[in-house]
């Protein structure tokens, strides 16, 4: 069973061919992923109006390439899924379109896939896949949620963030610094030359009792602590950006002091929900999955506490149009089908809970 996934909910074009045959684990077959980080690096973030453009300008060519490495006609498809929510809604719009279009022509069924079951599958792509039941620490540009995971389509909500997401807060922290954008893979290079202990930046609810996440207050203490070290330096805060007059160590200290707050919540929560479930496997999926001090210091509480911990490859740690047609073979092969979204309706949701 050959399923084409496209990804195309933010700011990567993701397609890729995915062999969902019989009861084994998936197989990728082909992959290609086109990142737009270059065209909205000029404004700071991402342009919902250009990224959707940019997407139909990639969608049809990098299928073309993906076919094009299984060395088959899209004649061989048996499926075809899409992103269908949550993302930008224009965004989200020209995936659908392609695959209706191409689940039409080819007079194929067609699949609405969550974007968020994508990444929290992921890693059954990888060497090392994991078995259910699992945790999943879900830590996306916009999403950080802890799941408990008993099978496909089987999602129990532990906790998730009530205001910013730690990829916000490492990319809003980021853009305190002057770094450019994408923030956060700039923000953990940088804090690799810095000093984590620098500065005592506070690790919001990280003693709730529950599982729930904030990251907002810490961006609050990231700007107060730019500001104060910016109006020490002799010439005082720049006219043109705040830590203008902050030297590199001083910007890779409080780079390493934010990566390290956020680590720590994540690890400790992420620790307290194995304990509350009483499961002995956790999944990390997301962008913020790929931060080296995260799988590091998760890898070694786990040793500790006797918990594997599986992680997507790092190639398919942001968005891409694998873990969609791994999530759509995924749910035809457990019969999780319904009606609605295996329907091919020319639809998406750019609001969506994945645990509803």
């Amino acid at each position: 069973m050959l399923i084409l996934g496209i990804e195309s909910s933010c700011d990567e074009t993701g397609v890729a061919l995915v062999d969902a045959s019989g009861t084994a684990t998936p197989r990728l077959l082909g992959h290609a992923l086109h990142s737009q980080i270059e065209m909205h690096q000029a404004f700071g973030g991402v342009v919902p109006e250009l990224a959707s453009r940019d997407h139909i300008r990639r969608v049809l060519p990098l299928t073309d390439e993906v076919m094009q490495q299984a060395g088959l006609p899209l004649s061989a498809l048996d499926w075809v899924a899409h992103t269908r929510g949550p993302g930008l809604a224009g965004a989200l719009l020209v995936g659908a379109g392609v695959a209706t279009a191409l689940g039409f022509a080819l007079n194929k069924p067609v699949l609405g896939v969550h974007h968020l079951e994508g990444h929290v599958l992921s890693p059954f792509l990888s060497a090392d896949p994991p078995e259910f039941p699992f945790v999943a620490l879900l830590v996306s540009g916009g999403h950080t949620q802890l799941m408990r995971v008993d099978g496909v389509g089987r999602y129990e909500l532990l906790g998730e963030t009530i205001d910013d997401a730690a990829g916000e807060a490492f990319d809003k922290s980021a853009k305190l610094l002057g770094l450019a954008y994408p923030g956060g893979p700039a923000l953990s290079a940088l804090a690799q030359s810095g000093r984590s202990d620098a500065f005592a930046f506070p690790r919001p609810l990280l003693h709730s009792g529950d599982l729930d996440f904030s990251f907002a207050g810490l961006k609050t203490a990231v700007l107060t602590q730019v500001k104060k070290l910016a109006h020490a330096h002799p010439d005082g805060p720049a006219t043109t950006h705040l830590a203008d007059p902050l030297s590199l160590a001083q910007k890779a200290d409080v780079a390493a002091s934010v990566e390290a707050a956020i680590v720590d919540v994540l690890l400790k929560k992420s620790l307290s929900a194995l304990r509350v479930t009483g499961l002995k496997r956790l999944v990390v999926a997301g962008g913020v999955g790929a931060n080296r001090r995260l799988r590091e210091q998760l890898n070694a509480a786990c040793i500790a506490a006797g918990v594997r911990v599986h992680y997507p490859e790092l190639h398919l740690c942001t968005d891409n149009g694998a873990m969609i047609a791994l999530a759509a073979g995924m749910r035809i092969q457990a019969g999780w089908l319904d009606a609605e979204r295996s329907a091919g309706v020319f639809d998406v949701l750019p609001r969506w809970p994945l645990a509803a």
